[in-house]
């Protein structure tokens, strides 16, 4: 297993990064977060979760232990691959997914793509007793963690029309007032375009 990597970032694409370790170039797949925190050039740390299938060996990077925690545990229920695991942890915070899964919130868990109604009951029954409470100061109640998925969303959006991780997250912010109680992604998603055109 293949804890952790530490080395300099050679390369960041849409949706991986290269890290070079000892000479040796290793290709993490990762969140858009997690991609937009890195520099080409730069001294990185990341947690790693090594997948090995009959046909492959991939290797996912994390933003810190506890997100590589959640997707390791996700995984654990029926139905849950690693694509799937990721596009958890990218759409939602592990404590957002901690508090989704505990208040059986199956509307916060379908806004992760590939994930249906039954998919996130089924979720929900199988890690509700093993997910654990939330590790961080933010109390279950409060509306901050679904704040969120939508900046995912339209982050993923932009990065899929080819414009780089970097541009999109600073579109999102230039966004990020206009979002409200109840963000409407597909509009939020159009400004930043515009945003992005202006520029």
């Amino acid at each position: 297993m293949i804890a952790f990597v530490r080395g300099t970032v050679a390369a960041v694409s849409l949706t991986s990064a290269v890290v070079e370790v000892g000479g040796v170039g290793l290709e993490l797949l990762c969140t858009p977060d997690t991609l937009a925190s890195l520099r080409d050039g730069a001294e990185v740390r990341l947690p790693t979760s090594l997948v090995v299938r009959e046909d492959s060996l991939t290797l996912f990077g994390f933003a810190d232990e506890d997100e590589k925690t959640c997707f390791e545990l996700v995984q654990t229920a029926s139905g849950v691959g690693p694509k799937l695991a990721q596009a958890m942890v990218a759409v939602l915070s592990p404590d957002a997914l901690r508090v989704a899964i505990a208040s059986e919130d199956v509307k916060t868990l379908t806004r992760v793509p590939g994930i249906g109604q039954k998919g996130a009951q089924r979720i929900i029954l199988e890690l509700k007793d093993r997910i654990g409470a939330p590790t961080g100061s933010t109390p279950s109640s409060s509306p901050v963690p679904a704040a969120a998925p939508w900046r995912d969303q339209v982050l993923q959006g932009l990065v899929g029309l080819g414009w780089s991780a970097k541009e999109g997250e600073k579109a999102v912010e230039a966004v990020a007032d206009q979002a409200g109680p109840s963000p409407d992604v597909a509009a939020l998603l159009r400004s930043a375009l515009r945003t992005l055109s202006r520029a």
